[in-house]
């Protein structure tokens, strides 16, 4: 009786590990439970909820509204909640599921995304420590990396020529395809966050090479792609896609470290460490981490800038304006911009209409400004005599006599003897609630769009021509009501 029953516990307990493992098999969230239990717990929700999207996005089920599946994924979560971990997990899941699967996965540099590709492979590989212990080799028993060609950056299994291939930002992808991309964690901390030319190579990277390397297996099977990492700037590449039209064809998953005053996951992220982290911690970076908030947008300027489709209008459809203006700031040093805005006035109020912004030298800009100018029609034109603004004006109303013969536009000039920063600082609200540009205008003028919008407050900001000369404008709108100077003029 006792062997009877001692040999249907054992049965009984061989059906319970078949059952895990058919279960594993077919649910990631299991799958991750069974080789990591101690870390994927069910008192650790953000992580099942993170196990089923990957699951619905894996298998085409998270939708758009048009019903059509999303084939690109973000993931945002705070530091040691368990994104990269879950992420190696998942690639070894579906390469398990389907052995032809080919993965590309990038990081800052070559030696994190090593790390991630030595963690996917050893997950794949692992032994059993004990008899009972259930490994990625049991849930998937045809999975078996290739012998001789198993290195940290790529590898293969048994009968394929390549399943994984792991890079730095920067690294050689070319000459390899995927059904799956990956970026975890592209931009390395905060100083990275902050360097504009960084980012800019990072981005031109990462749309110029790492995106090209999605396969097509036929045309209703596209590869996915899943960036994941910490939201640091608005430049980042997380930002940058959020900012474009083409955030729409991505699914966002993000976790934040406290939420409604409860904390997501205390087992991970105490409210006591929580408040210690917020006190010791950069106010910034500490936003950034564990709440989703780009460094810079809690520095910036201008958290609003206003945008139009149409001009103003009477009820019968013709254009108000008082008029046609402009604001001319020459360039202070030989690495500054010059900068024009000219501008449709009314009730207090610019719309802008075009946009000068170069470095070139006077020869050029001098015609150029005035050509400009007469192109907008422009009626009253201010220039800042600082640093030959005076002479540059002078060049100008000269250009326009003579080779546009136009006689009506007004030049004057003045010496702007007020601080520049305290001046921009001080105007800025006014900026915000009275200047309105064109609703495109980041396309149409991508170099004024970037500096505007990422104006610190505090800290050193590279140019701050843009937004002088921006100040300007609001300082002409703001001081000099023509609306009772007289009647109104119409194009």
């Amino acid at each position: 009786m006792n062997e009877k029953l001692a040999s249907m516990k054992v049965r009984r307990a061989q059906l319970l590990r078949l059952k895990i493992i058919i279960y594993a098999h077919e649910t990631f969230w299991m799958y991750c439970k069974t080789l990591a239990p101690d870390f994927y717990r069910d008192d650790r929700p953000h992580l099942k909820e993170l196990c089923d999207t990957l699951q619905a996005f894996w298998e085409r089920k998270l939708l758009k509204e048009n019903g059509e599946p999303y084939l690109k994924l973000m993931i945002n979560m705070p530091p040691r909640f368990g994104k990269t971990r879950t992420l190696f997990l998942f690639c070894a899941w579906i390469i398990g599921l389907i052995m032809t699967t080919k993965v590309i996965a990038c990081s800052y540099n070559d030696l994190s995304a090593s790390d991630f590709s030595r963690y996917t492979r050893d997950t794949i590989g692992q032994p059993k420590n004990l008899p009972h212990q259930i490994t990625h080799r049991d849930i998937f028993p045809e999975c078996r990396l290739k012998h001789g060609y198993k290195s940290f950056e790529r590898w293969a299994l048994e009968g394929q020529y390549f399943n994984y291939l792991g890079a730095g930002v920067g690294g050689s992808i070319t000459g390899k395809g995927a059904d799956v991309q990956l970026s975890d964690d592209l931009v390395k901390d905060a100083y990275e966050a902050y360097h504009k030319t960084g980012l800019e190579k990072k981005w031109l990277w990462y749309t110029g090479t790492f995106q090209s390397r999605g396969e097509q297996k036929d045309e209703y099977t596209e590869s996915l792609e899943i960036m994941a990492g910490t939201r640091w700037a608005k430049a980042d590449p997380s930002g940058r896609i959020l900012d474009s039209d083409e955030a729409k064809d991505w699914y966002i998953f993000q976790v934040v470290a406290i939420k409604n005053g409860k904390m997501t996951c205390p087992s991970i992220l105490s409210l006591k460490r929580y408040l210690r982290l917020k006190r010791t911690m950069d106010h910034a970076i500490f936003r950034a981490n564990y709440h989703n908030e780009p460094i810079d947008i809690l520095g910036k300027l201008y958290t609003q800038i206003l945008t139009y489709t149409d001009l103003p209008k009477d009820e019968n459809g013709n254009q108000l304006m008082e008029r046609i203006a402009s604001y001319t700031d020459v360039a202070d040093q030989g690495d500054d911009y010059l900068v024009t805005f000219i501008f449709l006035q009314y009730h207090n109020e610019a719309w802008i209409l075009d946009v000068q912004y170069t470095k070139e030298g006077m020869e050029i800009t001098e015609p150029e400004t005035a050509a400009l100018l007469n192109k907008n029609e422009v009626n009253f034109a201010m220039f800042e005599s600082n640093a030959g603004g005076r002479s540059f004006a002078r060049a100008v109303r000269r250009c326009l006599v003579n080779n546009h013969k136009n006689t009506k536009t007004k030049i004057s000039w003045f010496h702007q003897s007020k601080n520049k920063e305290a001046r921009i600082l001080s105007n800025s609200n006014y900026v915000m609630q009275h200047v309105y540009f064109p609703h495109n205008w980041k396309d149409r003028w991508p170099n004024v769009f970037d500096d505007i919008m990422g104006y610190q407050k505090e800290g050193d900001n590279k140019y701050d021509d843009a937004e002088d000369a921006l100040t300007g404008v609001s300082e002409m709108i703001d001081t000099m009501n023509v609306a009772t100077a007289g009647p109104r003029l119409r194009r």
